[in-house]
């Protein structure tokens, strides 16, 4: 999908979601500004793998290594790159804590992170006249409800984790800065995205390394809960789409599939695509976990020409076709 900007920075880009679009863009032409702290949430030397094939473009791919949560360093470190590439067109801030469950452990780093580190980024914004956002939020926001599909009309006052509070935290944030200073959002409330590289910590990656190996993998409760699991490419589809949206100057919208696949049958998807059973380990539900989550995704489809293309069962074949091609690279070079 082509878009109108030339010059974009994208938060979080060595990152599983961001690194995925920053090479889209650099494919389609764009300049991109890579900002990522690299942090130890999980193994620094993924995200090295993210970027590593983004350096072969050149004076058109930044990888700058800055912390949001500091604003001076971020502003002192962008800096020479802002004054180099000229004008930016939008930002495409993805950099956040995620999870829900590590967000009870760390609530004032998911604080700090998550709304700090986008105010920080907002006063850049400011500061270097980038008229846009596209803001990356969470289907987390709408709490623990049953009534589904969820649609951005509903009631998100009521967040059941520190990781869902700041996420709607950081859209208040941004639709404050939208009337006063006439910046121009997209939030975009992900649901549930997998693919290729995807974190390890997330359930479909974790899954498919236990089950391979043989591992128990952690059920977490009596398996009924429910996810609406979207696959890499139609999250970049969406996000694309909100890239070229101009008509409106703050929207929320929600970007999922559409269907909701209880725990029990993704478990039994990935064993069918692996060839192997997996072993359950039945534990407690856990605090912050919500029952179920399913977007309405009319509202994309209108206002973004967003129309997600990858059923669940084909996301998983091809995840796991990943994992097996990615397992095999790293078992060449131990």
């Amino acid at each position: 999908m082509a878009h109108p900007s030339k010059t974009v920075l994208v938060t979080g880009g060595a990152g599983f979601i961001g690194s995925h679009l920053c090479r889209v863009l650099l494919e389609q032409g764009a300049v991109v500004i890579s900002v990522d702290e690299y942090n130890d949430f999980y193994d620094p030397a993924i995200k090295e793998a993210n970027v590593a094939p983004l350096k072969a473009y050149g004076d058109r791919f930044y990888d700058c290594r800055l912390d949001i949560r500091e604003a001076s360093s971020l502003n002192q470190g962008l800096e020479p790159v802002l004054a180099t590439v000229g004008p930016v067109d939008q930002v495409v801030h993805l950099a956040a804590r995620a999870g829900v469950r590590p967000s009870l452990l760390e609530p004032r780093l998911y604080l700090d992170t998550n709304v700090t580190g986008t105010l920080n980024v907002l006063e850049l914004m400011r500061h270097w006249d980038i008229p846009k956002m596209v803001f990356a939020s969470s289907s987390s926001v709408y709490g623990n409800r049953t009534d589904a599909p969820f649609r951005e009309t509903d009631d998100v006052s009521k967040p059941i984790s520190p990781y869902a509070a700041t996420k709607v935290m950081g859209e208040n944030l941004l639709h404050s800065y939208s009337h006063l200073y006439g910046l121009q959002v997209v939030a975009l409330r992900f649901f549930t995205v997998y693919g290729a590289a995807q974190r390890p910590d997330l359930a479909i990656h974790k899954f498919t390394r236990r089950i391979d190996q043989g591992l128990p993998i952690p059920v977490f409760g009596d398996g009924s809960t429910r996810r609406d699991y979207t696959y890499i490419d139609d999250i970049l589809q969406g996000i694309q789409g909100a890239m070229a949206y101009n008509h409106s100057p703050f929207e929320i919208i929600n970007l999922g599939e559409s269907q909701s696949i209880e725990l029990s049958h993704l478990i039994q998807l990935l064993e069918e695509a692996l060839g192997k059973k997996a072993i359950l380990d039945h534990q407690p539900t856990q605090p912050g976990d919500v029952v179920m989550t399913c977007a309405d995704i009319s509202k994309a489809q209108e206002l973004l020409g967003y129309h997600p293309t990858t059923p669940i069962a084909e996301g998983i074949q091809k995840f796991v076709q990943w994992y097996r091609h990615h397992a095999a690279q790293a078992a060449l070079l131990t």
